[in-house]
Formats: C-alpha cells, structure tokens, sequence
C-alpha cells in the first residue's frame, strides 16, 4: 500500500494535474483577501439570482421524485361503454393553409358513430386559408361527414374568441380540441371517452389531456431539441402532477373536455395567452378532475424555424406569468392542501427564470473576477453546489422522460443534453422580455407559430409564407454570445479552466439562436425573394408546455 501511494504521488507531481491540485489547495494568503463595496455589490445580487434558480432546480428534483414516488397513482382502465355520448370535435384554425386539409382528413378518419359527432372548423383566417378550409368542409359534408365551416370576421377574443363561438351552436356533451397542426388517431375518442363514462369516479372528471408524439422530430437539431423539452413536459410535469393529484393544465390541443366543466368554470376567458392554462385552473378550484393519459397519443408537428420557435416560447412564457397574476391568489385563498398551492406556485411562476438568467449572464464575468480573488476553495464550496441545483437538475429532469419513453435508445439524450441546455439559454432574452411585458401587464402582438405540413425529414420551408421576423433580439443574443466568448478567454487566461465547459453553453446557445434567426430571415429572403411579415394579431397557441 505504501509502494501504490508513494508511486501515485510521483505521478501527480509530474503530471500538469499536480500544478493545478497545488494551486488548490495552496493556503498562504488565505485571510488576506478583504471584500469591498464594489464586489458586495457585484457578489449580493449575483447570489441571491443564483439561489433562486437553484430552488427552481431543485423543485425540478421534486417532481422527479413525485413522479416516482406515486407512480401507482393511474387511472384504472375503464369498463366498456354501453351508450356513446355525443361529441364536438372543435378544430379552431388561423391562416393555417398547409396543415388544415391533413387535420380534416385524420377527423373524417375517427371510429365513432357519425350520427354523434358534431364537428366544426373554426376560421379566423385572413388569407387563403379560408378557401382552402371552405372546399374542404365542402368536400366531406358531401361525403356525409357532420363537419360545418364557421369564419368569424371580427376575431374577438382570438382562439379563445373562436372556441367560444362555437361553443354556441355546438350540441355534444363533451368537447375534443385538436390545433390545425395535430394529426389524432381514429380511435382517439373511443380510448378518451370511456374514462368521463365510469360508473366509478367518471361522472367527476371534466377534462382528459393525452401525451403529444411529434412527426417530425428527426427534422433538424432544433426539432430534436424541441421534442426532448415537450416530452420532459409531457412525461415528468404532467405525470407528477397528475399523479399525486395536484392541479395541472389542458395543452390547448389534443384533449377532452365536458362541456358542464368549461360552463361552471366560466367558459373560455380571453385575458391572457394562455387561454387553455387559465380554464384549467378555473375548473379544477370549483372541484373537477382533471386525468393525464400518456397512453394515449396524438401526432403533432413540431416548429422548424428558430423565429417560430422562439416566437412560441415566448407565447407560453408570457401566458403562464399572466395566468400566475390572475390565478394564483385565488388558489392561495382556495381550500385546497398546501402542496397544492405550493405546486401550483412553481408551475405558473417558472418562467421567472428566464429573466434571472439575463441578469446572471450579464454579471457572471464580473463575479468570476470577484471571486478568483477570493480563491478557488471558496469558488467550489458556495459556486458548485448552487450551479449542480441550478442546472444538473434540468439534466435529471429530461432523462428520466427519455428513458421513460424509450428504454432502448434514452441513452442518445446524453449527446444531445448540451444543445437542449444551450437553446434553453439562448431562447431567454426573448423569454425574459415576454415575462417582464406579463409582470408590467403591457399587452402586445406576438406573432403565430408557423407550420408547412412538413414530416419526418423530408419538406423545407424556405420557400413558404408564414415566416416570422428575426427583429432586434436576434442582434443581442450574438452580443451575449461574442460576450461569453470573452469570459472564456478570460477563464483559460485565469487557468480556471473547470468553467469552461459550462461558458461554452452559453456561447453556444446565444450564438445558435441568434445566427439561426438571422440566416433564417436574411439569407431565405435573399435566395428566395420572401419577405417575413408577421401578422398583426396576436395568436394563442396550445400552451403550457415549459422551454426550459
């Protein structure tokens, strides 16, 4: 033993790792160092950012924990229904020329009795799309399908406007909502309404959610990236949540409502963006059920562009936080349990951390000279363990949903966690401005989420309108990366290199999104002559899915 120790001790002296263990452990002028005003100023805020985000990391461990803890809490199979209700199939639709004739020929496709189905495309299109949708109601309602065209002109209230229109002269019990972009199986609605006609508890349930697959997650980077954020939503947030019985929110799209539910509830409400998060929340304080069924699935598509992407994200981003002014004082007053209003506090106010991590990016170089100062011991015993809570969590998180889903192959995630946690970081300027908008409650246009019809890795579109602008955040994202960069320069200077690695995150992820907004805005419209415009309204979309 004594030979093995005396020969790994030579070995670290002569290796370049006993120059470093050396400086670490190195104690002569510990003491010496005497904090002043500047690095007070720099050092208070920059923890209290960083301890923040760390119990936001840490309540993503709790979830995981949930999801585990209670993994027995399922909804049992229902028994076989003897009498089908009757259905309206909402389908509420804008400018969505490339996507509307595929949602209608998968509904035309369902196994349920026709002679219950009420199915109604919901219009609020400027463009073409409405003689696209017009045609082809035309062409099933010959074939005998119970499908009507209803175009609204006036676009009040938006998609919540839309839904509630139709809601007037709809005739079913119960309400499937499917966006134009999703593609339901035929036998969406025989699995989903069997669980509202349980003699045992059913009669109690006013909204059945299903997990979202995705046609086009081979597509790019992005969309790979895209479908390991939706699933780690789909499969951990929703799975903890409904599982131990918290409060939990209808996506938007590719659910089941009773229609007594959305009444009592006070109907669809057009005050934030997130209009589908908002009901859910209502619902569930006035006493119904909510089921999560990840069995079953429905297709949908993923956005292709970085401008959609980031143009959605911030949707949600700004939704949830108005939906957290609007709502989370009633819960609080709610006769619910504590870990119910504990849970839905984290769930509405997440997105705080995209602006805490704009002020943590700007004061990270800074505090790193402040703190190689104050030296390395230091460094690791506060830095290291608010950083592992902060952001190995996110790690944990989507993990645990891949190897959920894919016990075979979860272990690719592994190459792609960096891109995730780099996008994650580069989609926050624009996030951050949503948020902040939602806290100051300045309303604003945000612009749709594009679709082109594109599956698997087949389809562009470059040469398709719909496209959004890149605007002036994609100019600051290349400044914080350029930014970062130079903090790495910085590191590698200090010798401090254990940084590095999580530096280059943020140079990447800046970087990334910033150029990819850029060349998908200026090189498309200079190869193909097209202009991005958006449109002038502001859109909701299926919500409540978490960017990061």
């Amino acid at each position: 033993m004594l030979l093995l120790t005396l020969i790994a001790n030579f070995l670290v002296v002569q290796s370049g790792l006993g120059h470093y263990w050396r400086k670490f452990t190195d104690r002569t002028f510990t003491g010496l160092y005497h904090a002043n005003a500047f690095d007070l100023a720099m050092m208070i805020p920059y923890f209290i950012v960083l301890f923040v985000l760390a119990i936001y990391g840490m309540h993503r461990y709790w979830l995981v924990y949930d999801y585990f803890a209670y993994a027995k809490n399922v909804p049992p199979t229902p028994p076989p229904v003897e009498k089908w209700p009757r259905v309206t199939v909402q389908l509420p639709i804008f400018n969505e020329r490339y996507v509307i004739e595929r949602l209608v020929d998968a509904i035309s496709r369902f196994d349920y009795p026709r002679e219950l189905l009420d199915i109604q495309v919901l219009d609020d299109s400027t463009d073409e799309t409405r003689q696209v949708a017009s045609d082809c109601v035309d062409r099933y309602a010959v074939q005998g399908l119970p499908i009507v065209y209803i175009h609204r002109t006036n676009r009040e209230g938006f998609k919540a406007g839309a839904l509630e229109n139709g809601l007037r002269t709809s005739k079913g019990e119960f309400v499937a909502i499917f966006d134009a972009d999703f593609v339901p199986e035929p036998e969406f609605l025989r699995q989903t309404i069997p669980y509202f006609m349980n003699p045992r508890g059913g009669a109690g349930i006013g909204m059945v959610q299903t997990r979202w697959t995705y046609l086009n997650s081979d597509y790019s980077l992005l969309t790979n990236v895209e479908t390991i954020l939706l699933d780690g939503h789909f499969v951990v947030e929703h799975g903890a949540r409904s599982r131990r019985g918290t409060f939990f929110n209808f996506n938007g799209t590719a659910g089941v409502w009773r229609r007594a539910a959305i009444d009592q509830a006070g109907g669809w409400q057009h005050d934030t963006l997130t209009e589908d998060t908002d009901l859910s929340y209502r619902a569930q304080l006035v006493g119904w059920k909510f089921l999560y069924l990840p069995q079953i699935a429905c297709a949908s598509e993923l956005p292709v562009d970085m401008n959609g992407f980031k143009a959605q994200q911030a949707r949600w981003a700004k939704g949830l936080m108005q939906t957290a002014k609007k709502i989370l004082p009633k819960v609080f007053r709610a006769n619910v349990p504590r870990h119910i209003k504990a849970e839905a506090f984290f769930h509405l106010t997440a997105n705080i951390s995209y602006p805490l991590m704009i002020i943590l990016s700007t004061m990270l170089l800074p505090a790193m000279i402040v703190r190689f100062y104050q030296g390395w011991f230091q460094m690791l015993l506060i830095d290291l363990p608010l950083f592992l809570a902060s952001t190995c969590s996110i790690s944990s998180f989507y993990l645990v949903a891949q190897r959920e889903l894919r016990p075979k192959t979860w272990w690719r995630t592994f190459l792609y966690l960096p891109f995730v946690m780099a996008t994650g970081i580069g989609i926050s300027v624009r996030n951050a401005q949503a948020v902040i908008e939602a806290i100051v409650g300045k309303k604003s246009d945000f612009a749709r989420t594009p679709k082109f019809n594109i599956a698997g890795k087949g389809g562009s579109f470059a040469k398709k309108s719909y496209r959004n602008k890149a605007g002036w955040i994609a100019y600051a994202e290349v400044g914080l990366g350029l930014y970062f960069a130079s903090t790495v320069i910085y590191s590698i200077l200090r010798e401090n290199y254990a940084t590095v690695p999580f530096l280059l995150l943020f140079v990447w992820g800046y970087l990334y999104t910033g150029f990819m907004s850029l060349s998908q805005t200026y090189f498309t419209n200079w190869r193909f002559g097209r202009t991005a415009v958006p449109p002038a309204e502001m859109r909701p979309a299926a919500t409540g899915a978490p960017g990061f």
